[in-house]
């Protein structure tokens, strides 16, 4: 019985512990939407949100987390001051009324590797939510050397029509499909 009761407490503590999910932080320094809309099917209207928070929980060996990201509508910035102002009126961003944009996903792709592949959630904007799947096109975690902290991130991307958020200012001339670009990086929290 007592070589029963041994093994059995050897085997509990040779197992792996299960894994807990971790928690991470946008760093707004190093993260960032853009955005591309094809203008009279000549050239392509760039503006990036730089103003964005968020948090990550994620379960690498689960492959399973939730994404929380608030956007400032208000930073939206195209290089062209008077565009600027256009986009943040009712009609468009609406940056007044709504002045946060919102995305929270919790369903996680990932490789074999672990890396995420993909992230699909809700995206809120105008006070509208549509379904939104960002696509990784590179993700890698390291240890930063200055923080001495993991850190975890890559570029995104996906497309939506802008028509199903209410914004169909200039259409057709201003194309409904927009190009998404995310860039993110987020630091891991100390439990």
């Amino acid at each position: 019985m007592w070589c029963l009761a041994a093994a059995l407490l050897l085997a509990t503590a040779a197992a792996p512990a299960a894994a807990q999910p971790v928690d991470y932080a946008l760093d707004p320094t190093h993260s960032s939407v853009t955005f591309e809309v094809l203008h009279f099917d000549t050239a392509t209207i760039r503006g990036r949100f730089s103003l964005l928070n968020g948090t990550v929980q994620w379960d690498r060996s689960a492959g399973r987390g939730r994404v929380q990201v608030v956007i400032d509508t208000a930073s939206v910035s195209t290089g062209v001051p008077v565009l600027d102002a256009l986009l943040r009126r009712d009609d468009l961003l609406a940056s007044g009324p709504h002045p946060q944009a919102f995305f929270v996903a919790e369903q996680f792709s990932s490789g074999a590797d672990g890396a995420v592949q993909a992230v699909a959630g809700e995206f809120t904007l105008r006070g509208s939510s549509r379904g939104l799947r960002l696509q990784a096109q590179r993700f890698r975690c390291y240890t930063h050397p200055l923080l001495r902290r993991e850190v975890c991130g890559g570029d995104f991307e996906a497309t939506l029509p802008r028509s199903a958020f209410g914004i169909t200012h200039s259409l057709p001339f201003v194309a409904d499909t927009v190009r998404l670009l995310v860039q993110v990086e987020a630091i891991r929290q100390t439990p």
